[in-house]
């Protein structure tokens, strides 16, 4: 089996609004299903589902396609990714691709997959970890969370976890790889990375496990000589720089909440989402990296950054709201009580968690208090110093409006001229004159892009109803030529729809046109090369028209829709003639610079046949 014939088994077994349900609020609207789209703001439902058809399509954004596209682009995965995590729920077993790094990723999921329940069943069942079960209990922790994150026991052994993955026709070497074994020097011998400790799995964004992190267990911390946590290696399936602990559990309540709380730790981010703060992840101590902003920005662009206040906790807010900066994302800064971190305010007293939340920092008052606190900005040393610490800050800020009023305030803390800090900003820069002209023309292009979507909006209003009520296909091929059709994929797809009307013999249909007889008509009758190359394109089109057509056209009556279709070709063909009539005038003027008088009295016949036409029409 390949994944193509996987994801037609998967599509089959699959309902798409039961899929789209876990992510977002569905509701009927006739025969199909409406909702705000989740991939782009909006006050009116724009998206909708077909569940006839099984397919969706947002009519604000323009996305559309079936269950796995829409996993594709709420979760930002491949088509591979969307396949793993969609085989599951569909109880399909996807085989290995026969690429050799594939299968061996595919191999080291496993191997941790296996790792993670056997670390799990040991905590649950060793004598050897009931202070790592007390410990966890101590720590606030239920059963329920800690089943649901998975939490582990690696036993105090050296060979444990590898005999049993040698067991399953794992080697040495993948263990190795897996970042689960430790190599002993000079000899082909390994033994267990991870002995006596706590186990917190770290998953990657489609929630498979990558790698740990291991905490010793409470008894043995001052005799411990590894350190109180040891962390797998960067392997083939992990790399830390792209992961933020918890995401895969946050993603969807950041998204519906619009905002993420990112703090240091993973015992913060699990007692977070005990506590019901579900849109909390964890940066795992270190700085946040542009990767991982890049993935945070899939659901938000709003977050806060809630620390511990001591000095690393502030360095590594420090660097993380500046990566943050450069990724325009709206960044504030949740001050904590001293000497407390989240995770121990959040079991506390988690209305003083949810209040810090409210009265968070913007980033730069944050800065302003923090970078301006040690200095005398009554001195010129302070004010020269002051400006060096915040102008760099403050020129990467990309919105134009909040840069100024943060100029602004920094001329005014400093009580200095706005205009000498402005010219020590090298990024503020004025617009020159000719990216202005850039800027009009791409206004203009913009203006008549609009004029021209209305005529393409309008073709593919009558193209939706040609699929929904095919009887008066005969008739609007008869009076509706090609070059009549507004846009390129809508010719194309008029094209196919033709095609398709006289090789099936369909004039006598009264209902709809079969889905899957016109899917494979558009893959099967090609125009040209280029139209062979743009099939997806032309499939995605049709989903839109059929879901469109339910949208726009549901319950008409034939009349209605015999109406409805003259006065689109009305509109269209007059459309038309005026276009046309612009490039004939156009063609002619230049046929006269060059005296082709052949070639003008030739225009000047299809320029009096297009007036007559449009009289007609008129």
């Amino acid at each position: 089996m390949n994944f193509m014939n996987s994801s037609e088994e998967i599509k089959s077994r699959l309902d798409i609004v039961d899929v789209i349900r876990e992510y977002i609020q569905l509701k009927a609207s006739g025969s199909n299903f409406q909702a705000l789209c989740p991939f782009h703001r909006e006050k009116t439902q724009s998206f909708m589902v077909s569940a006839e058809k099984q397919i969706w399509h947002c009519f604000g954004c323009n996305r559309g396609g079936d269950v796995i596209s829409f996993v594709m682009e709420i979760e930002g995965v491949s088509f591979i990714e969307a396949l793993r995590m969609l085989a599951p729920k569909a109880g399909v077993t996807l085989r290995r691709q026969n690429s050799q790094v594939t299968s061996q990723r595919n191999r080291l999921l496993d191997i941790m997959e296996t790792a993670t329940n056997f670390y799990y069943q040991k905590l649950q069942e060793s004598s050897e970890a009931e202070p790592a079960r007390k410990y966890l209990k101590q720590r606030g922790l239920t059963e329920d969370t800690i089943s649901n994150w998975q939490l582990g026991y690696s036993p105090n052994s050296w060979d444990d976890i590898i005999n049993i993955l040698k067991q399953k026709s794992y080697t040495d070497r993948e263990i190795f790889q897996a970042g689960l074994s430790v190599k002993k020097e000079g000899i082909e011998r390994y033994y267990n990375r991870f002995r006596g400790r706590i186990m917190f799995p770290i998953n990657d964004f489609n929630g498979n496990v990558v790698a740990f992190s291991a905490r010793v267990r409470p008894d043995k911390q001052e005799t411990e000589k590894l350190g109180k946590y040891i962390n797998s290696p960067q392997t083939m399936i992990y790399n830390k720089s792209l992961i933020l602990f918890g995401l895969f559990k946050a993603k969807m309540n950041i998204k519906s909440n619009d905002y993420s709380i990112i703090t240091e730790g993973q015992m913060d981010v699990i007692t977070a989402h005990q506590h019901g703060f579900k849109n909390v992840v964890a940066s795992s101590g270190t700085a946040l990296t542009e990767d991982q902003l890049q993935r945070l920005k899939r659901y938000t662009k709003n977050i806060y950054l809630a620390f511990d206040m001591d000095s690393a906790g502030q360095i590594a807010a420090d660097k993380g709201i500046q990566e943050a900066i450069k990724e325009d994302l709206n960044v504030r800064v949740v001050i904590l009580p001293e000497g407390n971190d989240p995770d121990e305010l959040i079991k506390n007293n988690p209305e003083e968690f949810k209040q810090a939340i409210a009265k968070a920092k913007h980033i730069m008052e944050y800065y302003f208090e923090t970078k301006l606190k040690d200095l005398d900005i009554s001195t010129i040393n302070g004010k020269k110093e002051a400006a060096a610490r915040l102008l760099p800050l403050i020129a990467k800020i990309k919105n134009k409006i909040e840069k100024n009023e943060w100029i602004r305030k920094l001329a005014e803390e400093l009580n200095t001229d706005e205009m000498l800090l402005r010219e020590s900003l090298p990024q503020d820069r004025q617009v020159s004159s000719d990216q202005s002209s850039q800027d009009r023309e791409a206004h203009q292009t913009e203006d008549v892009w609009s004029r021209r979507s209305r005529e393409e909006m309008l073709s593919e209003m009558l193209l939706s109803l040609l699929v929904k009520f095919p009887a008066f296909l005969e008739y609007v091929i008869a009076h509706l030529s090609i070059d009549e059709i507004f846009g390129s994929e809508n010719k194309s797809f008029y094209k196919k729809l033709i095609l398709y009307y006289n090789s099936n013999n369909i004039k006598d249909v009264q209902n709809e046109l079969d889905y899957n007889e016109l899917k494979r008509s558009i893959t099967s009758n090609t125009i040209s090369s280029a139209e062979n190359n743009n099939q997806y394109s032309q499939l995605k089109l049709l989903d839109k028209l059929v879901i469109l057509g339910d949208k726009e056209f549901y319950n008409l009556t034939s009349d209605q829709v015999k109406k409805e279709i003259i006065n689109t070709l009305k509109i269209l063909k007059v459309t038309f003639i005026h276009y046309r009539k612009k490039e004939v005038e156009k063609m002619i003027a230049e046929s006269e610079k060059e005296n082709d008088s052949e070639k003008v009295e030739e225009l000047m016949k299809e320029l009096k046949a297009l007036s007559d036409e449009e009289l007609l029409e008129y």
